[in-house]
C-alpha cells in the first residue's frame, strides 16, 4: 500500500484557510527534495492541539499557530 501525504495546498483545504504557509506547522512526516508532507492524522493532531481551543473568544482555526 502505497502512503498518502497532503502538499501544502491540501493542508490549507484541510484547514480551511487559503495559505497554509502562513503558520507553523508541524514538521513534515515526508520530505522529497524541497517537497514536504504530512499524514492527515498529523495535520489532525497538530490542528487540535491549538493553543485556545475552547476558551472564550477562541478560533476554531488554526490563528494560534500563526507565524510573527
Amino acid at each position: 500500500m502505497t502512503a498518502r501525504y497532503l502538499s501544502l495546498k491540501e493542508v490549507a483545504k484541510r484547514l480551511g484557510v487559503t495559505n497554509a504557509v502562513a503558520y507553523r506547522l508541524p514538521e513534515p512526516d515526508a520530505l522529497i527534495e524541497s517537497t514536504h508532507g504530512w499524514k492527515p492524522e498529523t495535520i489532525d493532531a497538530w490542528n487540535k492541539a491549538c493553543p485556545g481551543r475552547g476558551v472564550v473568544g477562541g478560533s476554531s482555526s488554526p490563528r494560534k499557530h500563526k507565524t510573527e
